[in-house]
């Protein structure tokens, strides 16, 4: 995890919300990171920062400010992505 101190070019301050295994993994309901351009470098920086969540991420879903995204997508300055692992129910 990077420091969130903002000297760094590129990268932004994300908000990171866990549901479900991803909570239990992480320890925490919430947490902010300061990642690159990418959802795939907020999720890298979570599972560095929570070695746990590396088989859970790779079976969540994610969303971007509420819209299901992939690890490509661009992620803004003060962004919310959730990781929502899978549901079983119907």
């Amino acid at each position: 995890m990077t420091a969130i101190d903002g000297s760094h070019r590129g990268m932004r301050l994300v908000t990171l919300r866990y549901w479900a295994g991803a909570r239990a993994a992480a320890g925490v309901t919430e947490e902010t990171f300061e990642a690159g351009p990418r959802v795939g470098d907020v999720l890298d920086a979570a599972v560095t920062a929570h070695p746990a969540l590396r088989d859970v991420v790779a079976v969540c879903s994610v969303l971007l400010d509420g819209r299901s995204v992939g690890r490509d997508a661009e992620v803004g300055e003060d962004k919310v992505v959730e990781v929502l692992p899978p549901f079983a129910g119907g």
